[in-house]
């Protein structure tokens, strides 16, 4: 029998849950704030949050001293390119370990997920060299190879850990009826496990974008993305808040609209499975 759960106390954990949600969110809508102060505003103490007089200037400045839309493309890019292959890499290897497991597939497992363990500076160096050796040294190429590794370990977990909550009989069914490997991991598996794919994809969308030490070592100009974009706006006279918040929250939007609308698909691809 369900717990019965009074008014009061659904009050209580929306109230809660709000407030904690703008303890998260709080951050971010600082970095907004202050991205329409003066520089002299934006370092006043006390510190003003509301009352104060509201200015474009920072993003003129901003849009003048840099390419946005260059930097913006190189993330797109990089980001959306390196969850993409890593996403094809990524589901054949989990299908693999989820329902042809070996003796060895946890053993597997685990050190693919060490791998996240290693300090990024332990490899810098041999991956610098490798890059000047194939001439990949700020391109989005190699940027995108790099992260998509990177970020392969928490895909192939993922997916594993969706894949097995598919029952394995569904699979024998589509075989008995004569699906090929690659029919049924395109046409039965895949549509099966669609929700978290895309929740593998937005994560690891997400983590390209916010990646900021590959990405500032290598590259330079032609390939820098957002995370370089922001930093330029940090010199050695010093750090200009009201500017330096107006470039971060360039840089942001795009990933709180991406997360905007991927609620909206998320809320609506559940009711529509609930009615269905």
């Amino acid at each position: 029998m369900a717990r019965a759960v009074t008014t009061r106390r659904k009050a209580l954990n929306t109230a809660l849950a709000w407030g904690v949600g703008l303890l998260i969110f709080f951050p971010i809508l600082w970095t907004i704030l202050t991205s329409f102060k003066t520089e002299a505003t934006a370092i006043a103490d006390p510190p003003v949050f509301l009352f104060f007089d509201w200015t474009l200037e920072n993003y003129a400045v901003v849009q003048e001293r840099s390419d946005y839309m260059r930097f913006l493309w190189n993330s797109i890019f990089i980001a959306g390119g390196s969850t993409l292959l890593g996403v094809i890499i990524g589901v054949p290897a989990a299908w693999s370990m989820a329902f042809v497991p070996s003796k060895r597939t946890k053993d597997i497992l685990l050190w693919m997920l060490s791998t996240k363990m290693l300090p990024a500076v332990g490899v810098l160096y041999p991956i610098y060299l490798i890059f000047i050796k194939l001439g990949l040294l700020d391109t989005r190429i190699g940027l995108t190879v790099v992260l998509m590794l990177i970020n392969l370990p928490i895909i192939v977990w993922m997916l594993y850990t969706y894949f097995r909550e598919i029952p394995g009989e569904i699979l024998e069914a589509a075989r008995m009826d004569g699906a090929s490997l690659r029919e049924e991991i395109l046409y039965v598996l895949t549509p099966m496990a669609v929700p978290g794919i895309a929740s593998t994809i937005l994560l690891n969308f997400i983590l390209a974008w916010n990646e900021a030490f590959w990405t500032l070592n290598l590259t330079a100009a032609q390939a820098a993305p957002l995370t370089a974009f922001i930093a330029s706006y940090s010199s050695p006279e010093g750090l200009f808040y009201a500017k330096l918040s107006a470039a971060s929250t360039m840089a942001i939007a795009p990933i709180l609209i991406l997360g905007w609308f991927s609620q909206k698909q998320l809320v609506r691809g559940l009711t529509f499975g609930a009615v269905k």
